[in-house]
């Protein structure tokens, strides 16, 4: 099958020229060939493809200015410039035109192109084009580097040619922009481009053309290569001594990669689109042969895969760019070389080797390198020729590389390093030493999860959280992370937590537990490097258990005592506990930059106090419930009698609230909510009090508190409400008295993940739509008007439901996990008030597009729901709706 369609240039101006309507002709005509371009998706090489849409547009193109009377005139060309000029279009890309004149134009010929243009958008092309003098454009050029660029890459289609290399003499290096200044402008451009995608290849939703790894970094190579050798192809790279023939094979494959996803990308949105967005990772691992397998999704097979090329192009460009730098920038700077040892030197402030055998003759240098930059801060990093014999040479990496004890003392040295541990361990997996010296992490690069709450593959996730436990070190992080900098002063040995966080998810994607798994591969490691057994122990530990803590304190009450004795048991000593915190705090600031706010951090802050406490205590002597209450109601009776409140006022007003009130909540609150209920206007009315948590134990979100009579929707009318106002819930507890009435706490942040803070008018807002709700529960609007987040629609998240009865607190345990919307909680109780459950304490946690809550209910007795019969019919409720509404993406 002939790639273009079989017509030749005159016969297509012929049917333009004889159809009653040309611009339907044309789109039809593109419409069809590209159409036999996708149907040879499968079977022809993407180089082609590209360059035969290209000339499939160039046939419409020149017929296009023959009909419109412009073909022999010698006063203005026809010029593709931009990817078009190369030669190369996908399905949607814009097509970039340069009607390029002699002189300003005289009407006739204005009409001329005007009637031109128009019928380019006609036939359904995106055209990107500029009228302009050959003046006009030398002027622009001088200033605006991308003209520049523009015109370099210009071909004419139809028209005087003699104008466009006319236009090419003007603008080249010996008039403008020349090697150093054009090499100069176009690194400044790249540096501004990636640092708008965080400078990583790494993002959730990448752009194929304009991140870090994209295809614009195989254009600016091409670019400064053709400014300073003016040569038209990367090939000559290779001649030119910048490229080894085994590298321009990896940077052709991975152009042609990108190029294939780009082309698919294209054909299913139909339109000029370059980001991987969540609604199209899906359909484009299909189209592109990615199957699901039993431990991954397709769609994570196919971004491993775009992640990888990414990273390989990544490398390639930042290796040419120091090459070009070299020779373009640098070429009359005097070198300066100074010994570092046998094997190393330093040439103008960058590592490199002393000779070309030195991986060669001393294999154990391929880490060294490494540690050297470590010892050596003010090095600026490795120069390029010896990256290239780092890439080159890890293949020498292998089981007796990695057993040999000059190695592991090697690593271990890296480890302990007290300078840029992160920066030398993201080198050595940008340049495949990692991977190669650790297998098991050379599984997890590129490695992503299909889900909004890891938002960095497993192996950028991994080197940030030990970016994260280093920054704990630097004093301007002691207000951030006040306690976790304290703890991890305390560590006696931090490179075992550099470890632990180094294969705390090295397992992920084998199927099966990754903290299990991964301690398997911890403990390995630590024998292998000279470790202790007491060591490899604690970072096994680490390892098996670096999700509890964070599990403990987001999805179990830690005002129990109970929680917390269970919790000291499992950690057993304060040096596990110092240790399972820093890892924690830097895990989650690493996994997702939304999910550590003040609240998540207050939790993990009360987990540990109360922990050390329990420990301190001793585990053979754990706190009683009743010495807890007591104590408590001790210290908020102080606190208000020192406020010339009257004791036996209060302990009638106490009397009916019943011991739960005073084991969940703090003397302080205690005070505070006694204080407003004795000082009350009107009895009738719902009590609902606002303030930030920080002025409280609870450090980290906004409380609010409610008194108000009892009724089966209190808890959805109370949530429905919190939900319009455009708040978020992370933690209720609900409290009933003897009396019948609700004391209820609800920890709540805004939309940005803060708490509300002094904003009295907002204060207000919340405390009169609270107040106005409560007065009429059963008036209150069932449903919420906000939308699903965009990218929360492209997952599907079945609800799993766990009811569990918990029998040392009397309750039952319903674990919700489900798609997030608006209105979740809302809808949930309804469905408790359906069957007559009360909701007696709430946590709450979203996790990307996850919501993960746990209701802990009663019937209206105030007695666990032990009936089989009615546990089973809640769970399949909840399931059935939860999934429907999940499945509508309302």
């Amino acid at each position: 099958m002939s790639l273009l369609p079989a017509i030749s240039q005159d016969a297509l101006l012929d049917a333009l020229q004889e159809s009653a309507q040309p611009g339907q002709y044309a789109r039809q005509f593109l419409a069809q060939g590209q159409e036999r371009l996708n149907q040879a998706f499968e079977t022809t090489d993407i180089t082609e493809l590209v360059q035969a849409r290209a000339g499939m547009v160039d046939q419409v193109m020149i017929a296009a200015w023959s009909l419109f009377g412009l073909a022999n005139r010698d006063d203005v060309a026809l010029v593709a410039v931009g990817g078009y000029g190369r030669g190369e279009l996908h399905p949607c890309s814009d097509v970039d035109l340069l009607v390029l004149l002699s002189n300003a134009p005289e009407q006739a010929l204005r009409d001329s192109l005007e009637r031109f243009v128009a019928f380019l958008w006609d036939m359904g092309l995106e055209i990107g084009h500029a009228v302009r003098t050959l003046d006009e454009c030398v002027d622009l050029a001088r200033d605006d580097i991308t003209v520049a660029t523009n015109i370099m890459e210009a071909r004419t289609l139809a028209g005087n040619d003699i104008l466009r290399e006319q236009l090419e003499d003007r603008t080249g290096p010996e008039h403008m922009w020349d090697s150093a200044a054009f090499f100069a402008a176009k690194w400044q451009e790249q540096t501004t481009r990636h640092k708008r995608f965080n400078d990583t290849e790494y993002n959730l939703e990448p752009d194929l053309k304009n991140a870090p790894g994209g295809l614009r970094d195989v254009q600016m190579i091409a670019w400064v290569a053709k400014r300073h050798f003016n040569t038209d192809s990367l090939e000559a790279l290779v001649s030119n001594g910048f490229l080894t023939p085994e590298e321009y094979g990896v940077l052709r494959k991975c152009l042609d990669y990108l190029w294939e996803v780009r082309w698919q990308l294209h054909v299913q949105t139909e339109r000029n689109e370059n980001r991987l967005l969540f609604d199209h990772q899906r359909q484009l691992a299909d189209r592109l042969g990615h199957e699901n397998s039993s431990a991954n999704l397709a769609v994570e097979h196919f971004m491993k895969d775009f992640y990888r090329v990414a990273l390989a192009l990544s490398v390639l460009n930042e290796m040419l760019l120091q090459l070009f730098d070299e020779v373009i920038l640098r070429s009359d700077t005097q070198e300066q070389v100074r010994p570092l040892n046998r094997r190393f030197q330093v040439r103008n402030d960058y590592l490199e080797i002393s000779n070309p055998d030195v991986f060669e003759q001393h294999p154990s240098a391929l880490l060294e390198a490494f540690v050297l930059m470590a010892q050596n801060p003010d090095l600026k990093g490795i120069r390029a020729s010896t990256v290239r014999a780092l890439i080159y040479h890890r293949r020498q990496i292998n089981d007796a590389f990695r057993n040999d004890p000059t190695n592991t003392n090697l690593f271990m040295q890296l480890l302990r390093s007290p300078h840029a541990l992160f920066s030398q361990l993201r080198r050595m997996k940008r340049y495949g030493i990692l991977g190669k010296y650790l297998p098991e992490f050379g599984n997890i690069i590129g490695m992503m999860q299909y889900d909004l709450f890891h938002i960095y593959t497993v192996d950028a996730h991994t080197l940030l959280v030990i970016k994260n436990m280093r920054r704990l070190r630097y004093e301007d992080l002691r207000e951030e992370f006040p306690l976790a900098s304290e703890v991890f002063y305390r560590l006696p040995k931090p490179e075992l937590l550099y470890a632990s966080g180094l294969y705390h998810d090295i397992a992920k994607g084998r199927g099966g537990d990754h903290s299990e798994l991964g301690a398997d591969d911890a403990i390995a490691f630590c024998q292998r490097h000279g470790l202790t057994a007491w060591d490899g122990k604690l970072v096994a530990w680490l390892v098996r258990n670096h999700l509890t803590m964070s599990v403990t304190a987001q999805r179990k009450d830690i005002s129990d005592p109970d929680v917390v004795y269970d919790f000291a048991r499992k950690v057993g000593d304060l040096v596990h506990l110092d240790y399972l915190y820093v890892l924690t705090v830097a895990d989650i600031n690493a996994t997702n930059p939304t999910l550590w706010n003040s609240w998540r951090a207050s939790l993990l802050r009360q987990l540990y106090t109360e922990t050390k406490r329990a420990l301190r205590r001793g585990l053979n002597n754990p706190v009683e419930k009743q010495d807890w209450i007591d104590e408590t109601r001790d210290a908020a009776l102080r606190l208000l009698t020192d406020r010339d409140h009257d004791g036996p006022e209060i302990e009638t007003l106490w009397a009916n609230i019943g011991d739960e009130y005073f084991l969940r909540e703090t003397p302080r609150d205690i005070a505070w909510h006694t204080e407003a209920l004795l000082d009350r206007e009107d009895p009738e009315d719902p009590l609902v009090l606002i303030r930030e948590s920080s002025q409280s134990v609870l450090a980290g979100g906004s409380q609010i508190f409610i008194y108000t009579p009892d009724t089966r929707n209190l808890f959805s009318a109370t949530v429905n409400a919190i939900d319009s106002l455009g708040l978020t819930i992370m933690d209720a507890r609900i409290i009933t008295s003897v009396d019948g009435f609700s004391l209820d706490t609800y920890i709540v942040l805004d939309e940005q993940g803060t708490p509300i803070g002094e904003d009295w008018a907002r204060i207000e807002q919340i405390r009169k739509t609270l107040t106005e709700t409560l007065k009429y529960p059963d008036r209150y609007a069932s449903t919420v008007s906000r939308r699903m987040p965009r990218r929360n629609k492209h997952f599907d998240v079945p609800t799993q439901v766990v009811i569990s009865n918990d029998i040392v607190n009397d309750r039952t345990a319903v674990d919700i996990q489900t798609l997030d919307r608006p209105g979740l909680l809302a809808h949930i109780g309804r469905i408790f008030m359906r069957f007559e459950i009360l909701v007696q304490n709430a946590r709450i946690a979203t996790l990307g597009e996850r919501a993960e809550d746990v209701f802990f209910i009663t019937d209206l007795d105030g007695e666990p729901v032990s009936d089989p019969t009615l546990c089973q019919e809640l769970q399949q409720t909840l399931k059935q709706e939860l999934d429907a509404k999940n499945n509508g993406n309302t």
